[in-house]
């Protein structure tokens, strides 16, 4: 029978950063932003002090809310600062710079789908620009306003809006609001001994209405990669009206509604709740890495992999630099991580057939003993942590002056070779036009498919004092420029935002644009909501 359910609190108290990751007492120190720093030849001596909101130059509100909406609304200093970014590498340094750009003027928290509307229409006849804000964790210039064509720009967080209305355990799903963070929202299934099982590296710091309006990726490599497979049905305001999805498990009735607002980043409308299919916690879990001393014969045995039938929960592989960086390997060798997990039955068997596979390709590894107490495989542990830890130390490197760039695509099969070839040589070539040092560039598989993966690119190098903007943005358009060529997607899982505009607009069919922007002029006549965000 369905149950309804109630937010709880988790209990978290710590402090998070307004202008970099996560929280603030996991920033690495200066000593260890040093030491990092000496990694890389050619950054700073000493590292970028910390910024702060006092240093910024934040003007009043260019726009004032009606009494009626007064209660929803802050001008408050920090909370503008904490809302005018997300926190990919070219928002942390231009944080540290002092150079964030346009502030948000004001940041609503409304509590329900009505007071979103009474919003939305406030700032239609205000010329006001509205950004949708969840977590924050955008990596691609989603949450913030660039321009001047508005009189005033509003950032809608909806994190007050975080619980779970309904549980229907007879069909295993949920309904759910979309500002429930990651861990708002499992703590509120937990004891339903029920699970979204989305787990993306930003699951602390990112929303569900976040998840659905980006189309992220979470953690698990195969079957249910993209928080789309989750989708029952979808509640949107937007300045034209609200409108609910059927809730169903699958249907043929004509183009999809829940398929419009999937991706849509906040452009089209604002996902306020969604209905989305759970799944039992898992009870039977297997792990183990896998060395290969040649990167291309691991590719083989990943793709060998992905297309069995044994769809495991993690089949990360890891080249020789992405190893070392995350402690999985010393020797030169690419690591491939694998994982299997179920709610139903053991999972060891699977694990030994994939690890045959990876053997047949001329992997090294092997399985755990059933029922054995031994410690987790060390690779595996250690490339967990890392994972973690990497956009903390990312940050760290941003304050020694480095330029910290990652992007993440998909491709076939027959591809991919060549791809990542293709990345290595001329966006390494052009981070050493930019900066005259040589840049470290390491790849990782994070999801992959009987047709293809996803290949996820880390640019790290020493950039020019006070110009690592300028930097990042040529590498990224090199970066861009391959992906074209290359007939790989702009964007896998970090979504398009104002970043990868120019590879979206290459990639989508001209058909297809005139469709979307026709939608966008229906959906939001005023153009206010997150202007810029997947067109003009």
């Amino acid at each position: 029978m369905p149950a309804t359910a109630t937010a709880t609190d988790p209990g978290n108290s710590r402090t998070r950063s307004w202008w970099g990751w996560g929280y603030t007492d996991a920033h690495p120190d200066d000593a260890e932003c040093v030491e990092m720093g000496a990694l890389l030849p050619g950054t700073l001596a000493r590292p970028l002090p910390i910024p702060r909101v006092a240093d910024l130059a934040i003007g009043g509100p260019a726009a004032t809310p009606p009494p009626s909406l007064a209660h929803l609304v802050t001008a408050d200093p920090e909370a503008r600062a904490a809302h005018a970014m997300g926190k990919a590498y070219r928002d942390v340094i231009r944080a540290l710079r002092g150079r964030p750009g346009r502030i948000p003027d004001l940041v609503a928290r409304p509590t329900d789908d009505q007071e979103v509307a009474d919003l939305l229409d406030w700032a239609g006849e205000h010329q006001v620009a509205v950004v949708p804000f969840g977590g924050g964790s955008s990596v691609v210039g989603g949450v913030e306003y660039r321009g001047e064509a508005h009189r005033a720009v509003l950032s809608l967080d909806l994190t007050a809006m975080d619980r779970v209305l309904e549980i229907d355990t007879v069909s295993r799903s949920a309904l759910i609001q979309a500002g429930a963070l990651g861990p708002v929202l499992e703590e509120q299934l937990r004891p339903h001994g029920l699970t979204l099982r989305h787990f993306p590296q930003s699951f602390e710091f990112s929303t569900l209405g976040g998840w659905l309006a980006t189309r992220a990726g979470g953690h698990y490599a195969t079957v249910h990669t993209h928080i789309d497979d989750f989708v029952q049905s979808l509640r949107v305001v937007t300045p034209a009206g609200t409108g609910t999805s059927w809730r169903l498990p699958g249907s043929g009735a004509g183009p999809s509604p829940d398929r419009l607002f999937l991706g849509s980043e906040g452009a089209l409308g604002v996902i306020t709740r969604a209905w989305m299919r759970l799944q039992e916690r898992p009870r039977h879990k297997a792990s183990a890495s896998v060395a290969f001393t040649d990167f291309r014969r691991a590719l083989d045995a990943v793709r060998a992999i992905a297309q069995s039938d044994l769809a495991p929960a993690n089949c990360r592989l890891l080249d020789p630099g992405e190893a070392l960086l995350s402690g999985a390997s010393h020797d030169g060798s690419s690591v491939l991580v694998l994982g299997f997990e179920s709610a139903t039955a053991p999972v060891d068997d699977r694990l030994a057939i994939a690890l045959d596979l990876a053997r047949a390709h001329g992997g090294t590894g092997q399985a755990p003993k059933a029922n054995s107490d031994a410690p987790a495989d060390a690779a595996v542990s250690a490339w967990r942590s890392a994972f973690l830890r990497m956009p903390y130390l990312r940050d760290g490197l941003a304050r020694m002056g480095a330029v910290v760039e990652t992007f993440e695509t998909a491709a076939t099969w027959d591809r991919i070779p060549a791809l990542i070839d293709a990345v290595r040589t001329e966006v390494g070539a052009a981070a050493l036009k930019a900066t005259g040092h040589t840049a470290t560039i390491n790849c990782r598989l994070t999801h992959v498919y009987p047709d293809g993966a996803a290949p996820y690119f880390t640019v790290a190098v020493a950039g020019r004092p006070g110009d690592e903007v300028a930097v990042w943005d040529d590498i990224k358009a090199a970066a861009t420029d391959v992906l074209h060529r290359h007939r790989a997607t702009i964007t896998h899982h970090h979504a398009v935002g104002r970043d990868h505009r120019p590879g979206y607009d290459l990639q989508r069919p001209a058909p297809f644009a005139l469709a979307l922007r026709a939608t966008k002029n229906a959906l939001d006549p005023h153009g206010i909501l997150n202007p810029g965000v997947l067109l003009d």
